[in-house]
């Protein structure tokens, strides 16, 4: 199994080019939310009814995909694990309060799709495929690596 470090060394090699690196540190994370707010949108009577909770940003399908999500992290690092959780219960929740004024699942699509063309964009600035073309994990890897790249930077002395 490989290691966190050997996937980002792997992710960045198509991952070079400064607009290409500034496009996926929006759209990643774009799409990522998105996910979440599609999946928050399948109705999850059967959630809540099996696990009598009364909280409707985790009784939905969101919360139970995002804890095998959480088990792929863990396996990588318990530290991205916990970073990943944070920026997923961030997710939840704005999903949550935009649900309340719009149509999630409309307004998730449509985010899902321009962050998509963004993606694209970038590798074709870029001049390479996207890492998930060659090993569909790298969907996984993609928002570690931009948790890892703004919010980790190491200090340089």
């Amino acid at each position: 199994m490989r290691t966190l470090d050997q996937w980002f060394e792997e992710y960045a090699v198509s991952h070079q080019n400064p607009k290409n690196k500034a496009i996926h540190y929006i759209c990643v994370p774009a799409i990522y939310f998105s996910i979440v707010g599609l999946l928050m949108s399948i109705p999850s009577g059967f959630i809540a009814s099996t696990l009598r909770l009364n909280a409707p940003i985790i009784e939905n399908w969101a919360a139970v995909v995002l804890i095998f999500v959480l088990i792929f992290y863990i396996r990588l690092s318990i530290a991205m694990a916990v970073k990943i959780a944070i920026f997923s219960a961030i997710c939840l929740a704005a999903n949550y309060y935009i649900g309340q004024f719009v149509t999630l699942w409309l307004f998730s699509i449509g985010v899902f799709i321009i962050a998509w063309i963004g993606q694209f964009y970038g590798h074709n600035i870029e001049g390479k495929k996207p890492s998930f073309l060659k090993d569909l994990q790298f969907l996984m890897i993609g928002p570690a690596w931009v948790v890892e790249n703004l919010f980790s930077k190491k200090i340089r002395s």
